[in-house]
């Protein structure tokens, strides 16, 4: 997809990977970028900084998504590309309270269901249309320390293989993004964490991965390439691969 003359929703706006994404995306010439976030005032910031909109929303609701499709929709015209970005973590196990489950899993996973149940019957109507899914490489790998984040981002995966498999013939595109280590407030003091072996990027770095992997209409977006050969790793022997991160468990967790 080119990004020209698109109109584009992106969630978790205000900062961190939302943020970059809006404004490199500005410099592709679209129509319109539409700015949510739960922090309205970084939402707006961001949105006057790339001449978008912004609007309040909070993603852990599906009132707010289904009203944030319906009104982009209304008032401006046919989404062409949704970014359903917005995210947290949640350390533990599972020993973690029954609502911190809940609501990474209302985040990191039903978002980006809720999204989909209310914007594929428009755009598959329409002929087609384009979601891009922040997961992570813990949606790939797994998360040392957080069974609450691994879960949910192997759920957003699993999640967008679905809708790319459903509904590709109804000229619906997919991405599930899936860096490492990104320098947002999620990571802020913990740049020397398991997810930064590779390396901590700049969320810069990784809007300009997203735009060359949409213009490809790639499905799996990899801002760290060393992902890819993991992943080759745990499936050609998984036992092997579940040592290795018992080992990183042991340094990372003690």
């Amino acid at each position: 997809m080119n990004l020209k003359d698109k109109i584009i929703v992106i969630t978790g706006a205000a900062s961190g990977i939302g943020r970059a994404m809006a404004q490199r995306f500005a410099a592709e010439g679209p129509r319109l970028i539409v700015c949510a976030d739960r922090d309205e005032a970084g939402a707006k910031a961001t949105a006057a900084s790339v001449g978008g909109a912004a609007f309040k929303v909070d993603v852990s609701v599906e009132a707010d998504i289904q009203g944030l499709i319906e009104t982009v929709e209304k008032d401006h015209g046919p989404i062409d590309l949704f970014c359903s970005n917005a995210g947290i973590g949640v350390g533990g196990g599972a020993e973690t309270p029954n609502d911190d489950w809940q609501r990474i899993w209302d985040i990191n996973v039903m978002a980006h269901v809720w999204a989909a149940r209310h914007l594929v019957p428009l755009m598959a109507a329409r002929g087609g249309g384009y979601l891009l899914n922040t997961a992570s490489a813990a949606g790939l790998l797994s998360q040392i320390g957080s069974a609450p984040y691994a879960v949910t981002k192997h759920a957003a995966v699993g999640l967008a293989e679905w809708l790319a498999i459903t509904h590709g013939d109804q000229g619906i595109k997919v991405s599930v993004l899936a860096p490492q280590a990104v320098r947002t407030a999620m990571t802020a003091g913990n740049e020397d964490g398991v997810a930064s072996v590779d390396g901590m990027m700049e969320p810069e770095e990784l809007a300009e991965v997203v735009v060359k992997s949409i213009e490809a209409e790639e499905f799996l977006i990899l801002p760290h390439p060393q992902v890819l050969d993991y992943m080759r790793k745990k499936t050609a022997d998984y036992g092997r691969w579940i040592g290795g991160m018992r080992k990183l468990n042991r340094v990372y967790q003690g």
